[in-house]
């Protein structure tokens, strides 16, 4: 069985969704497909439950009843018989009076959930109706049955088999399965998701769990790009990345994928694909455990950057230093993407400003502090072992030109990564094609 996953831009239409369910009906192999909430429809649903927080019921029922008739249209332009016509109207009808009994009692982040979580759930149903009425044996699954996070958050994968086995056995027989993508339970029961995202997180964990051939996640570009194609003229596909690669690209800004994705396909031993649905035939990017030697693969951006740095003399041989400099952004739940250290200071970067000043004042206790605003990460993947002679010469010659705040290479046998300023960002970007890819 493979496992396909189509986003909110390729089901954002009756046409795309149509052109969704060719392309889904092309496989002979039992697909198991997962689908996000039609585009613009997650948004909307964010914007009731913001309505219902400032307790305006009026402001909600207004964007409810905007996408009520929105969908409405979609029925008249998805399905040729009244029979489907109709029972689909009858479904949206029940959703959206759902969707209105939250304007009438308390809310809490547990409403905001379960209206959040209705995206996924009509569009799903949309597709097996309409499939169904095409002639296409499609059978409906809800994601709330078999995907659930544990205490921690996190995916519990032993009850996603599991249960998720035991829905297949129960349903058995059928060439299609759709199901929600994002959409979950936590370890208490309730509605709960895996974040914006999520929908390819679903994917990987579904393709863990039945131990499917392929794992394939369908967007609207052909594949992952060795360089930003907004910003960088002449990108291509990059065919082929293990892992690790894709990993570090999608941390670092290739937002084709969630960083989260690849995990429990990396751990399964499936191949993740990445296709384009408005160009089926495209090789687009396969990601596996495969590592191909002597290549650096693509180049990655990642915005909003913030540099901070502490210096210290006292930091000279002192123990303990740079515990209570991490504890610090762990205290403020403040990742950090960059590290560099010397005798004297540690430089960090950052891409939340959220406690930015809690955590400056609180770093004043240990040295002088200095930040630097409007920063950018650029990252070089590939083949970037330390044994591999010149190749990080190879980065940071195209970057020769360009003022480097922070260099980062060794803590990852992929990765190579400048911190510069956001204005020379695509100055950078084209440097890196035009010294790693070009002279091929």
């Amino acid at each position: 069985m493979i496992v396909m996953k189509f986003g909110g831009t390729s089901v954002g239409t009756p046409e795309r969704m149509k052109h969704v369910a060719s392309l889904i009906t092309r496989s002979d192999e039992p697909t198991f497909v997962v689908l996000s909430a039609m585009s613009g429809t997650t948004n909307a649903l964010v914007e009731i439950s913001d309505y219902l927080y400032k307790k305006n019921p009026d402001g909600a029922n207004d964007i409810i009843n905007t996408l009520e008739r929105k969908y409405m249209r979609h029925v008249a332009d998805l399905y040729s018989t009244d029979e489907w016509r109709n029972k689909t109207r009858e479904f949206l009808e029940a959703e959206f009076d759902y969707l209105r009994t939250f304007t009438k009692d308390l809310f809490t982040s547990f409403e905001e959930k379960s209206i959040v979580a209705q995206g996924e759930i009509i569009s799903t149903n949309m597709m097996v109706n309409y499939m169904l009425e095409s002639g296409v044996d499609a059978y409906l699954l809800n994601s709330l049955d078999f995907m659930r996070t544990d205490k921690n958050g996190e995916p519990d994968p032993q009850y996603i088999r599991e249960k998720l086995s035991a829905q297949l056995e129960a349903n058995e027989g059928h060439q299609i399965y759709i199901a929600q993508g994002f959409i979950c339970r936590n370890a208490y029961g309730e509605v709960d998701n895996l974040q914006r995202g999520g929908s390819d997180y679903t994917a990987s964990l579904v393709g863990a769990a039945i131990d499917s051939s392929e794992i394939q996640i369908w967007t609207d570009i052909d594949g992952m790009h060795n360089n930003d194609p907004r910003v960088v003229e002449h990108t291509t596909a990059v065919h082929q990345l293990n892992f690790e690669e894709a990993a570090e690209l999608a941390y670092f800004g290739a937002k084709i994928l969630h960083p989260t994705c690849v995990q429990p396909a990396k751990y399964a031993g499936i191949p993740v694909r990445l296709l384009n649905t408005m160009d089926p035939d495209a090789e687009g990017t396969t990601i596996d455990n495969v590592v191909m030697r002597g290549q650096i693969k693509a180049v990655a951006a990642k915005d909003n950057i913030i540099a901070i740095k502490i210096k210290s003399s006292r930091m000279l041989l002192a123990t303990g230093f740079l515990r209570k400099v991490f504890e610090i952004f762990e205290s403020y739940q403040t990742p950090i993407d960059m590290v560099c250290t010397s005798e004297v200071g540690v430089s960090v970067s950052i891409d939340n400003a959220t406690h930015l000043t809690s955590i400056v004042n609180e770093l004043k206790k240990y040295g002088t502090v200095t930040v630097d605003t409007n920063m950018c990460i650029i990252c070089v993947v590939g083949d970037l072992d330390w044994s591999n002679l010149g190749f990080e010469t190879l980065a940071t010659e195209a970057m020769k030109d360009i003022p480097v705040r922070m260099i980062s290479y060794g803590g990852s046998n992929y990765n190579i990564s400048f911190l510069i300023k956001e204005q020379d960002k695509k100055r950078a970007l084209q440097n890196l094609s035009d010294n790693l890819f070009s002279k091929k």
